[in-house]
This record gives structure tokens, sequence and C-alpha cells, in this order.
């Protein structure tokens, strides 16, 4: 009885494990799950967690600070009496309390710029972490469309393969009948052969494609992973001129996480400026504190020492004042940040406007390529229709005796490149246009 429970859960699980694996992917689902499992958008995700702590607690500077104390002391020989300043040659112990509190008045508006820099930088890693995942979903779109075109090559090859093992097995019968020598088998085998490794070489390089996808999505304990083909035919489009690139530009760079990012850093950069220079400020600071204490050689009029709860009131005291620090010279060391934070403010601008000069450049290539790819993708359509149309010819010349075995590979090799090119322009259309959709803010991926 238990060999058949073993055996029907192993049925169950396999039974199981086909269904995971006969899964269809979509590209979307590719792009949640890679979101959701990828070990280093965490990592993105901590640093701005780092950086939100890092914002809260530049509030609570503002805060007073406020401290406790309390000591112990046992003194032996010859030693000061804490309270009364004599020196005395006895054992004794004291202990004593102190409260103490400050609290900035003008510190320069250090801290206010602090927290208004930290603010910012807070908010430009969170925009790093979008940013992150964007390029993350790129990585399995382009992983995504490496599979339909590696699938699209196999089904190429396939076709390829069947077409020579039907010639093959026509020679074949030819030579059976006499119309044909032995010689001519060889050249069809050979085609044959080379049809054959063309199909293994597909498979491998599918294989491949796949595991880098399965990789990107970061996809535990699999191997392979079916994802659904659903490439659509891309219609002639109204050429985008340069008019639409600038516009594609000033709507990309307000939305783009990086550049947003580098935008919130600038700002941060200027406020550490700000905040640098407060330090060539006098500040003011008020501060006030309560202290009291216990003192074994403290005696009354019959030389016995005053009960704890007698001297932690008689000996209280309390304070309150005010601190002003003038900086003076400090060897000029807060003088030479400021300035180094006016090189790090200049920076920031600058890399600032390298992204943006970076990001109209890349917009620039893509519509570029874009209007380059309709044409192409035209001029491929018709190309496979010729190639095609050529092949068939030769395919019936080949039957009838017409032409050899190395004219009928040559058509056929061209029919199949023609077909692998269309594929290509085809994908890297819709990889082109799904890019300029993410420039122009349209929802290619849903990031949140």
């Amino acid at each position: 009885m238990k060999v058949k429970i073993k055996i029907t859960i192993l049925i169950i699980c396999m039974i199981c494990s086909n269904a995971i694996a006969q899964q269809k992917w979509s590209l979307d689902e590719c792009v949640a799950y890679a979101l959701e499992h990828n070990l280093q958008l965490k990592d993105f995700k901590y640093n701005a967690a780092s950086n939100k702590e890092t914002y809260k607690q530049s509030i609570r500077a503002i805060l007073p600070n406020v401290s406790a104390s309390t000591n112990y002391v046992v003194s032996f020989g010859r030693a000061e009496d804490p309270n009364t300043g004599t020196f005395v040659n006895q054992d004794f112990f004291s202990n004593s309390y102190n409260l103490n509190g400050s609290i900035d008045l003008f510190q320069g508006f250090q801290k206010i710029n602090t927290i208004k820099a930290s603010k910012f930088l807070y908010k430009a890693t969170n925009e790093e972490a979008t940013h992150q995942k964007y390029l993350l979903a790129f990585r399995v779109m382009q992983a995504f469309y490496d599979i339909q075109f590696f699938e699209g090559l196999l089904a190429i090859s396939n076709e390829q393969q069947a077409v020579s093992q039907t010639n093959y097995d026509l020679v074949e019968k030819q030579i059976e009948l006499g119309l044909k020598a032995g010689a001519d088998l060889y050249e069809a085998e050979s085609l044959l052969l080379t049809d054959k490794l063309n199909v293994t070489q597909s498979k491998n390089q599918l294989a491949a494609a796949k595991l880098s996808l399965i990789q990107a999505m970061n996809l535990e304990n699999e191997t392979d992973i079916n994802i659904q083909v659903d490439l659509e035919e891309i219609a002639s489009k109204t050429e985008l001129d340069t008019v639409q690139t600038a516009t594609i530009f000033n709507e990309a760079k307000n939305f783009i996480p990086l550049i947003k990012a580098q935008e919130l850093r600038t700002k941060a950069a200027k406020k550490q400026l700000a905040s640098e220079r407060g330090n060539l400020y006098p500040s003011l600071e008020l501060f006030a504190g309560y202290r009291t204490g216990y003192f074994e050689t403290t005696v009354d009029s019959l030389g016995l020492t005053i009960p704890f709860r007698d001297q932690f009131r008689d000996n209280a005291s309390e304070f309150i004042g005010v601190s002003l620090n003038i900086p003076l010279t400090n060897a000029w060391s807060r003088r030479s940040r400021v300035k180094q934070q006016k090189i790090a403010y200049k920076r920031a601008q600058n890399n600032l406007d390298i992204q943006e000069q970076e990001l109209q450049q890349t917009i620039a290539q893509l519509v570029q390529e874009y209007n380059s790819l309709l044409v192409e993708l035209a001029q491929s359509n018709q190309k496979v229709e010729a190639q095609n149309l050529a092949f068939e010819i030769a395919q019936k010349r080949y039957e009838k005796g017409l032409i050899n075995a190395l004219e009928l590979f040559t058509a056929k090799n061209l029919f199949a490149s023609a077909q692998n090119e269309n594929l290509q322009v085809r994908l890297r259309s819709e990889i082109n246009k799904s890019t300029l959709d993410f420039y122009k803010g349209l929802p290619v991926f849903n990031i949140n």
C-alpha cells in the first residue's frame, strides 16, 4: 500500500511539474516576475531605506539634546572631599546626578539646509531604484525577443530540413528507377546533413536565449521556459521628424527617473553648499541643567552622615545659560569645505547636462533607426516574397532535372537568409517601437 501511495505522489508531482513547464509566459509576466525576484533591486531598496532614515534623523536633529548621568565614586587615603573641597585622610564614597539639556538657537541655517538636502537625496535614491527597474525590464524584453528570434530561426531551419529531406527521398526513388546516378544521392545527403546541423545550432542558440531570460528573471530551479509569441505585423507608420524628436526629448526628461534623480542630487548639492556656508556664521546655543549628589562626608551637628533623601534635596542646583561661538580662522578649514562643496555643486550640474545630452542623443538615434527600419521592413518583405518565388521555381526545376543540387542549395539558402533578415528587422522594429513609446511616456511596462 505504501509503495502505491509513493507511486501516486510521484505521478502527481510529475504532472504538476509538466504543467509548470508548459506555462506560457507573456512579456508582462516575465517583467513582473523579474521585478519581484531580482536581488540587485533589493540592494537599491535598502539604499533608499537608508537614505530615508538619514532624512528622518536630520529632522530629529532640530530637537533639543538632553542627557542624564550619574556616578558612584569610592575614594581611598588622602582624597579631596567633593563637598567641602578639603583633603581628608579616610575612605569615603560619593555619587552625583546630572541632567543637562541644550538647543541650537542659530547655526547659520545648517540644520534646515541639511534637512532639505537629505530629503532631495532620499528622493533621488527612489528615482534611481525606479530607473534600475526600467533597466531590468528592458533586459528582460531583449531576452524575451531573443527567444522569439531563435524560435523563428529554428522554425526556418526545420522548414529547410524538411525540404532537404523531401529532396533526398526524391533522389533515392529516382535512383531506384534508374533516372539518376548514385552520386546525386551523396549531394542530396550532404545538403540534408547541412540543414540538420543548422537545426541543431538553432536549438542550441534557443536554449542559450532561454537561459538568459531565466537568469534575468531569477527563475530558480528551471532550465526551460515557454513564452507567448505575439509579434504583430508592423504597419507602415508616419516618419518622425526632428521637431517630434525634440518633443519626445522634452517629454522624456520630465519623467525619466535617472534625469529626475540627477536633478534632485543637484538640488541636494546646492543645499549642502548652503549648509557648509552656515559654518562661517556665529552659532548661538541655549543650555540648562540640574545637578545634585550624595556625599558620605556630609554630616550633621552630631557627626552623623545626612540621609540620602535630604542630601538629594539640599545639594540640588540648577543652571541656565547661552553660549556664543564665533569662528575666526580654524586654519581656514571651513572656507576650504565651502569651496569643495561649491565644486561638488558645479559637478552635479555638469552631470545633469551630460545625462540630458546623452538622453537627447539616444532619442535621436532611436528616431533615425525607427525611420530606417520602416524602409528596411518594407524592402525585406518584398525580398522574402521574391526569394520564396525563386526557390519554388528552383525546386520544380530540380525535380524535373533541369538544375543540379548546388543551384537548388543556393536558391534555398537565399530564401532562408531572406527569412532570417526579415525576422531580425521585425523584432528590431518591435524593440525600437517599445523603447520610443517608453520615452514618450506611454505605459510600456507595469513597473509599479
